[in-house]
């Protein structure tokens, strides 16, 4: 086969402990997951069903690495997540098979442009230069399930310049890492590769040039990313 110019590099992810990559398929997201999160965003959690949204595969931005404040922005927020990687394709999983599914599970960084997320909201409109734009997923390397479990609580947090902004715990979310994933996979097939952003607890807030955010979720790890 013959391209008309050479096609770029498979996006992936650090696997912890070994010399592995996960190659990144897609990446989906879901919104307002958390109960005050929700809230803080002028929406009810106890109405509202899960929504998704996606990000390119090729947004992933390594542990430690920094990121350009990104263009057309005055108001760049963090928000803190816990990363599902699937290791097993498949569509309409039953909850209770989930986690057959489930190859490992990292920290992420939903990186928003919160006002052209808001401007394209308010009128209805996708989200995508809100929340796809280069540089906007910086994430941990993968730990592996067998080693550490499926995570159904523990803290989840986040820093900047030394500062708490967001502090939560896994149990807080509305839905779960299984349904999530049985949910999603009634949407799309999923594909081994896939990695899914599973929501952010409140606390969400504004980064600046050179501001350092630390962040992470108990028993999975700890993430760090420098703002340029």
């Amino acid at each position: 086969m013959t391209y008309v110019f050479t096609p770029p590099a498979i996006p992936s992810v650090e696997v912890s402990g070994t010399l592995e990559r996960f190659p990144v398929h897609r990446i989906y997201c879901v919104g307002r997951n958390y109960a005050a999160h929700a809230r803080e965003m002028g929406k009810d959690p106890e109405r509202d069903p899960p929504f998704f949204f996606s990000k390119p595969n090729d947004t992933i931005v390594p542990n430690g690495a920094s990121v350009a404040y990104p263009p057309e922005t005055s108001n760049l927020h963090h928000e803190i997540e816990l990363v599902v990687a699937i290791g097993k394709g498949g569509q309409n999983i039953p909850r209770e098979k989930a986690h057959e599914h489930i190859f490992g599970y990292a920290v992420g960084n939903d990186l928003t442009r919160r006002d052209l997320q808001l401007e394209a909201r308010d009128k209805g409109r996708p989200w995508d230069t809100g929340k796809g734009f280069d540089q906007s997923a910086p994430i941990t390397a993968i730990r592996r399930a067998s080693d550490i479990g499926h995570p159904e609580k523990g803290r989840i947090w986040i820093s900047v310049n030394d500062q708490i902004k967001q502090d939560g715990d896994l149990s807080e979310l509305i839905w779960s890492v299984t349904e999530i994933v049985s949910i999603l996979s009634g949407l799309f097939k999923l594909q081994p590769g896939d990695l899914i952003f599973t929501g952010t607890p409140a606390g969400v807030g504004p980064v600046e040039r050179g501001d350092v955010m630390t962040g992470g979720v108990d028993g999975v790890g700890e993430l760090s990313t420098r703002i340029l």
